[in-house]
């Protein structure tokens, strides 16, 4: 079976997490920095990375550093921001050959931490500031990230989802931020918010291939000396406000095709035991072409051009998104809630579970096939402050029963209907 042998060590206000491997011909490199959402800060933060990425002291602009990473043998740069519960996460990815398959032995590894720790710490400043044209160059492209999401009306209809389900939760606030927000964030205040991230973030720093751990040890000890901090804990059940009953949205723009998305609430979160049971619940109702939601709204009703469920495992949310005609809403809710009732009765078959099982199964060993995919599923675990190895997912998975299914499936709450339709079609 495929193991990650993770080493995990506290160093200076960080911890690091080290995957020796022979899989891979490149060393991937990533740095974590988790915080809790806030709307205060959640603009700022997803600014950030983007100029911290842009250049930095030693290579003061893009070209520089794009032309630094070509000399590094094409090595790979780039950033990414993530919820994950009721925390904003940012992701620094550095992929670089392994020197041990170049001719010329070049110490890239070594280049690659100094490279990154020059990102990281030392920025492209003028006195308290980051460098003006680089934080208005990156608003611009900030504002755009985000109207990008009012155009493209499928992530804009599970982004209004989240926002009338979690309604006063930090998990309702978009990852990207606020864009009415952007223009009143300046180089000053930019570099005021990096210094205290740096100060009060959980830092997780994850180094990947065929590498001597002792030796990775070394360079990130030297390079990287943050302050010992104990990071903010987010209990996702206490931020979580119960409904009574509920909530039905629908919202009129010029769309040709509806979007119904339906948010239902878990009551189950990642490191729990019953989780092994919900993700095959989400299998059988509506994660996989062989799911319930797929076969019967989408190819016997003919109803939905799209539809699928998924979970967001660290807030306890499930959520079914789908296309359909505008006039076609009562039926669709219908044959959803139908079989999001059939679930909990029990009216699935042991074949269902063992496919479920195994596509899942595959889908995990496939994530874990990749460097980057390894460590996202490594850091659940620092996400939930619940230590899940590989092999106890998958024994996990396997022992899950058909009793356990419908119980996962019982904990399920209907919390919100949201329906974007075209304009006329009040139904």
């Amino acid at each position: 079976m495929s193991v990650i042998d993770e080493k995990v060590q506290q160093l200076k206000g960080f911890k690091l997490h080290t995957v020796k491997t022979s899989k891979f011909k490149t060393n991937t490199i990533v740095w974590k920095m988790k915080s809790p959402l806030k709307k205060e800060t959640v603009t700022a933060r997803s600014l950030l990375p983007h100029v911290l990425q842009s250049n930095s002291e030693k290579y003061s602009t893009t070209a520089k550093l794009r032309s630094y990473l070509d000399e590094l043998y094409g090595a790979s740069l780039f950033t990414d921001l993530s919820k994950k519960g009721e925390y904003h996460v940012m992701s620094f990815s550095l992929e670089i050959a392994n020197e041990k398959f170049l001719s010329d032995q070049t110490p890239l590894l070594k280049q690659a931490f100094d490279f990154l720790a020059n990102i990281l710490t030392s920025p492209n400043t003028s006195g308290s500031a980051f460098d003006a044209s680089t934080v208005e160059n990156e608003k611009r492209s900030l504002k755009q990230r985000i109207q990008a999401v009012y155009d493209d009306k499928m992530r804009y209809a599970n982004y209004r989802l989240v926002q009338e389900m979690c309604k006063e939760e930090p998990y309702a606030l978009h990852v990207h931020g606020q864009i009415d927000d952007v223009d009143a964030i300046t180089p000053e205040s930019l570099y005021a918010y990096y210094e205290n991230a740096l100060k009060e973030d959980e830092l997780d720093l994850y180094v990947i291939g065929d590498i001597d751990e002792n030796e990775v040890a070394g360079y990130a000890d030297e390079l990287f000396q943050f302050s010992d901090r104990t990071p903010e804990v987010i209990d996702a059940r206490q931020t979580t406000m119960k409904k009574t009953d509920t909530n039905t949205v629908k919202e009129e723009q010029d769309v040709k095709q509806g979007k119904l998305n339906i948010g239902y609430r878990t009551n189950i979160l990642y490191g729990e035991k019953e989780y092994y049971a919900l993700q095959i619940f989400n299998g059988i109702f509506g994660g996989f072409s062989h799911s319930k939601l797929f076969l019967n709204v989408r190819e016997k009703a003919s109803l939905a051009y799209y539809v699928a469920s998924r979970l967001e495992s660290h807030k306890g949310l499930m959520m079914v998104m789908s296309g359909i005609d505008n006039g076609k809403y009562d039926q669709a809710v219908g044959i959803i809630e139908e079989q999001m009732q059939a679930m909990k009765n029990g009216e699935f078959t042991e074949a269902e579970i063992d496919q479920t099982k195994a596509v899942i199964k595959n889908q995990l060993l496939e994530t874990v096939d990749t460097a980057r995919g390894a460590i996202e599923v490594l850091y659940h675990n620092v996400v939930s402050e619940h230590s899940v190895s590989l092999d106890e997912w998958l024994t996990g998975m396997d022992a899950v029963t058909k009793e356990d299914i419908v119980a996962a499936a019982k904990k399920c709450e209907l919390d919100t209907v949201y329906f974007l339709y075209g304009k006329g079609e009040a139904n």
